[in-house]
């Protein structure tokens, strides 16, 4: 065999050999740097994907929205505990309004208080009255800034425990039909969901929501007398707890309370035209009264003064 054949086989040989032990000793460092650089690509291209969605995003999600969480968790810290959760209680009354928790209702209404202030006080002052009255402005912004929001709370919670308060007999007779004709408990408040609207039904489902979570019935439904603050529904609540510790037939149960929760709303109803007729009585003095004097006594008046 020509030696330069000899020689090409050995250096082949040595070449493979030497190639294939490199591979296997730098391949999988190759192999580990080729998809590190991949995975740098994509994430540099989803994070300029991401800032671009972030720049398309709305005014208030970029900047408003970080802005409130801040002065949101200022607040909350130097507020004190007490006052949290009085406002946490008056929002569950109302049925937390714009989902709002403590800290953003302090925030929002801080805000308000702030501002209107600002405004009453630039007004004065493009108007050029005096620093007293721009001072009054000033003071009489803030109060109504800081007063407008306890008088909405305040306005929701009535209207949705008067709500709660008037749905709740009929919203008995539907939960003793549905366990009368063979449904559970959890059955007949679920039927009440269905059916019913209003805040009612969003108590109703929290509560079943919160069975669900793991909760016990008698949580549950104690938790629900105390987020509605309605003492007819705390009544029927707690006439409910005793009946199941008890053993006592729920359907008997329901039948009796929605019959007094009839009662009730019938002289609630009587009760409020008792007091119709005072009521009535102060705008006839100030308003009718007067114009039918007018009519009666102005063409006597006016004769007896060509008279004279």
């Amino acid at each position: 065999m020509p030696l330069i054949i000899i020689v090409s086989l050995v250096f082949l040989a040595v070449f493979f050999l030497v190639f294939g032990a490199v591979r296997m000793l730098v391949g999988d460092q190759l192999v580990l740097r080729e998809r590190l650089q991949q995975m740098e690509i994509a994430m540099t291209r989803k994070n300029k994907l991401g800032f671009n969605e972030e720049l398309q995003e709305d005014f208030s999600i970029r900047i408003l929205n970080p802005m409130k969480n801040r002065f949101s968790t200022v607040i909350q810290k130097y507020t004190p505990v007490k006052q949290i959760s009085t406002i946490e209680r008056k929002l569950d009354y109302a049925g937390r309004p714009y989902g709002w928790g403590a800290s953003d209702y302090l925030t929002a209404q801080y805000l308000t208080t702030i501002a209107l202030g600002v405004i009453a006080f630039v007004v004065t002052w493009l108007i050029g009255t005096s620093v007293s009255n721009q001072i009054m402005a000033l003071l009489l912004g803030l109060i109504g800034g800081y007063l407008f929001f306890e008088m909405m709370v305040e306005s929701r919670i009535r209207t949705r425990q008067k709500e709660i308060q008037k749905a709740l007999p009929d919203v008995l007779d539907l939960m003793t039909v549905s366990i009368e004709a063979g449904l559970g408990f959890d059955a007949a408040m679920q039927r009440v969901v269905e059916k019913a609207h209003g805040a009612i039904a969003e108590e109703f489902n929290e509560t079943l929501q919160e069975m669900r979570m793991g909760k016990t019935r008698r949580e549950a439904l104690r938790d629900l007398g105390i987020r509605a603050g309605v003492v007819d529904l705390s009544r029927f609540v707690e006439s409910l707890i005793q009946a199941d510790q008890l053993g006592v037939s729920l359907g008997n149960v329901l039948r009796n309370q929605s019959d007094q929760m009839r009662i009730l709303r019938r002289q609630r109803v009587q009760e409020q035209a008792m007091k119709a007729p005072i009521k009535m009585l102060f705008p006839m003095i100030l308003f009718i009264f007067p114009c039918i004097f007018i009519i009666i006594l102005a063409p006597a008046i006016i004769r007896l003064m060509n008279a004279l």
